[in-house]
């Protein structure tokens, strides 16, 4: 079996925004390990404009060349770690309409969430888990939350605890297996299709 490819998500887009610090951060942890590859992919990269696909992206028929640049991105990853700021007991708008964009390359994938925000972030994260449910995204139980308060000095400046650590090696000891695992689920769904 190929290496296994987590994509790490800065699900933010605001300027000023602190979400790249943590993402960053789990790049660095998670380059230790060797048993999957990790990349870096910030929405700003992409400049998806509101959802503006004619046809629902459970078709697959995507027209738009910024579509099919994020489906192919999306694609090319066995799973995900989304880093979500929390807005108004959400994630980012900004994710949720990155998300949408496209279907069929979420389909039979793992996910961990990284969460941020005045309480850690962690009502982002659960209304993310609902709708990756719906992508047919597996996420892994351990999250890692950051709160504003402790986790940021002035708000701005990541300093995480050193627990955060541990937390995030047990997020991939789940994640990575699940990625591994679903590629063969992948694999059969093509194959039926065949």
């Amino acid at each position: 079996m190929s290496e296994i490819r987590i994509g790490i998500i800065i699900g933010s887009t605001r300027p000023g925004r602190v979400g790249d610090q943590v993402a960053k951060w789990v790049l660095d942890q998670a380059s230790t390990r060797t048993d999957a590859e990790f990349e870096l992919v910030d929405l700003n990269d992409f400049a998806l404009p509101h959802l503006d696909e004619a046809v629902p992206a459970s078709m697959g028929q995507y027209a738009n060349a910024h579509t099919k640049a994020w489906a192919r991105k999306v694609d090319s990853f066995d799973g995900y770690i989304f880093v979500t700021p929390e807005y108004n007991h959400s994630t980012s708008g900004a994710l949720k309409n990155a998300i949408d964009f496209v279907y069929g390359e979420w389909n039979n994938k793992a996910a961990g969430l990284v969460s941020y925000g005045s309480a850690g972030g962690t009502r982002a994260a659960e209304h993310l888990r609902l709708i990756l449910g719906e992508l047919q995204v597996a996420d892994v139980r351990q999250q890692v939350s950051f709160s504003l308060m402790t986790d940021f000095e002035n708000y701005s400046v990541f300093t995480p605890a050193e627990y955060h650590a541990g937390m995030l090696a047990t997020q991939l000891d789940q994640l990575i297996p699940w990625a591994g695992a679903l590629a063969q689920v992948r694999d059969l769904t093509v194959a039926k299709a065949a």
